[in-house]
């Protein structure tokens, strides 16, 4: 069951849908103004209508969601992609986001200012989603549907009947999910809003680490780690192997004569989303929701020019100071080429993150007063999409039960260089992207909230994590100082190459040659990064805008209360809402320095 006091009834529920929702009156019966304060106290409810009408329409998107929040019915669920599946969702989101246009946040709590704020956002993003036809590019560079299929068996473990039954039950609904996500790639190939071509060379591989026998498959392994003394357990497992034999392996193996024959063929040859249909206002779209802000592309654009010229300054310092006899071209030839800055093994990789890892744990309390609960381990990108899948990334919490992990990319070492490895670790581990998740997930708010991930602040602290590091006794070493500002380059160089491909109308090797020759990337980690920008149209915009904003605000509340100023507050004021749209944050660290100014005054 739900918390209760996260849902909203179903009568509610279905008024709010049917855009039949309650608004205060202006006035009584008897003709006299209505109290501001009803006003204001029928504003916030109506806030909180809508964020539980919007929370169960998510719950009822995603079952994985469901399943974390409390609904062990949502187990025995896959997503439903059916057109009026869809439709319908999209036509309730309409409703709600209208009611919420209409309401006055005068009298608000800054709390619920930030909920109305918060719910419109991301409301806005799912309209807007559907509306450029998003659903029908279901696959990326990275991966796609079928390798994210994988969650459901990845690490599973059955011990109930019940539990059993409801993960067959999955199994069973895999052939039509493939059903209903090829329609919608058949649908996309039809109209030009496909995956650019050029950025799917090898997707076909990641199919194909799906199919094969059966009793080795992924899917198989939570019947094949059934206990001995699990009841009829010779019965579940045959279950199970006839389920992934006859239903998912033939799924993804339709899925790779269907890529092959149909869908490659009929890939967008253009790289640049203003190819795709109505391309253009998309990308403006994507600009805007991944900044948070109303910035143009061309302000995009060079605001990342200017970021790539200071960071080039400090980059050439550093190698001054390390006595390197070279230019910074042969600097980067030096990093990429020589052994010394490249694990041996996996394990030699994985411990060297652990150790950085327990580094940044034992520095937190001198920036951080609250600490999450939620514990987070290391394990490796999974091998079926570590070849075209990022360095690294966090993956948070399944469950109250889970921990949370940072993902290292173990494939292919000779491209993972040692001295990126700080900053990659302070970025995805802590105090980036596991503190801040794990402690929003750990807030009081609504779960709405603490669920929500907003790209320019999550992405933007995890950028702001890395440069922290400078406080917490990393990058001693010109090297890895160097690696630094190398990932800071690379994040400068996203604002220049995402507008340039999108919207500028750069070539992929263009692209390529330009990020290589401002970073210290590996070659094989610049090609990946490009094409994950090409296949996702304006994220890479989110990280430095973000990092620069709480940087703007760190400054400026260092200025404006001097000695008063204690990082730790600060940070705690900065996390203590989970995400939210970069404008929001800036009023509340407003407020925030304004009530500190009062109380030292007093």
């Amino acid at each position: 069951m739900l918390n209760s006091k996260c849902t909203v009834t179903a009568l509610a529920l279905a008024t709010l849908l049917s855009g039949c929702a309650a608004t205060p009156e202006s006035t009584t019966a008897s003709g006299n103004t209505a109290s501001t304060e009803a006003v204001t106290q029928a504003n916030a409810e109506q806030v909180r209508a809508i964020m539980d009408a919007s929370w169960q329409l998510q719950l009822s998107a995603s079952p994985m969601l469901a399943k974390r929040f409390g609904d062990d019915s949502a187990d025995a669920r896959l997503p439903d992609y059916r057109p009026e599946t869809l439709s319908q969702r999209h036509q309730q989101q309409l409703r709600l986001l209208t009611q919420a246009n209409a309401i006055a946040t005068d009298g608000l709590s800054p709390q619920q200012q930030a909920d109305l704020a918060i719910v419109k956002y991301q409301l806005q993003n799912q309209i807007d989603s559907y509306r450029f036809n998003e659903h029908q590019r279901p696959i990326s560079a990275e991966g796609g549907f079928h390798s994210y299929l994988a969650g459901i068996a990845r690490n599973r473990q059955l011990q109930t009947e019940p539990e059993v039954e409801a993960y067959l039950s999955q199994l069973q609904q895999v052939p039509q999910l493939f059903a209903q996500q090829q329609h919608w790639l058949s649908e996309g190939a039809r109209s030009g809003n496909t995956v650019p071509r050029a950025v799917l060379t090898g997707f076909d591989d990641g199919i194909r680490a799906f199919i094969g026998e059966a009793e080795a498959s992924l899917f198989y392994q939570p019947f094949a780690n059934l206990p001995a003394d699990f009841p009829n357990r010779d019965h579940w497992q045959q279950q199970g192997l006839a389920a992934v034999s006859t239903l998912v392996i033939p799924s993804y193996q339709g899925f790779l004569d269907f890529y092959l024959q149909q869908y490659l063929p009929a890939a967008q040859p253009q790289i640049g989303a203003s190819a795709l249909p109505n391309g253009g206002a998309y990308y403006d779209n994507r600009v805007r929701h991944f900044t948070t802000l109303e910035m143009t592309a061309e302000q995009v654009h060079q605001l990342g020019l200017d970021e790539v010229a200071r960071i080039r300054a400090e980059m050439l310092a550093v190698i001054d100071a390390s006595g390197f006899d070279g230019d910074f071209e042969a600097f980067l030839a030096f990093l990429r080429s020589d052994p010394q800055f490249y694990p041996k093994t996996a394990n030699e990789l994985l411990y060297y993150a652990a150790h950085l890892s327990k580094q940044a744990d034992a520095a937190l309390p001198k920036l951080f007063n609250t600490l999450p609960v939620t514990p987070y381990g290391i394990k490796p990108v999974p091998a079926e999409i570590a070849p075209k899948y990022t360095t690294g990334r966090y993956s948070p919490a399944s469950s109250a039960t889970d921990a949370g992990y940072y993902w290292v990319n173990t494939y292919a070492l000779g491209k993972r260089p040692l001295y990126e490895m700080e900053a990659l670790t302070l970025h995805e581990a802590v105090p980036g992207h596991h503190l801040q998740i794990a402690l929003a997930s750990e807030l009081d708010l609504h779960p709405l909230r603490r669920s929500y991930y907003i790209s320019a602040f999550g992405e933007g602290w995890g950028l702001y994590a890395e440069k922290l590091g400078l406080e917490m006794g990393f990058y001693q070493d010109p090297y890895s100082n160097f690696g630094r500002l190398t990932y800071e380059m690379w994040r400068a160089c996203r604002l220049v190459v995402d507008t340039g491909i999108h919207a500028k109308g750069w070539s992929r090797q263009q692209a390529i040659d330009y990020l290589a020759a401002n970073t210290a990337l590996s070659l094989h980690n610049v090609t990946t990064e490009i094409d994950r920008y090409i296949g996702w149209p304006g994220q890479a915009l989110s990280y430095k805008i973000g990092e620069l904003t709480l940087w703007r605000l760190r400054h400026q509340a260092e200025q404006q209360l001097g000695d008063a100023f204690d990082i730790r507050q600060f940070h705690d004021q900065l996390l203590q809402g989970g995400s939210m749209p970069l404008g929001q944050l800036e009023q509340q660290i407003q407020q925030w320095i304004t009530q500190q100014q009062q109380t030292v005054k007093s």
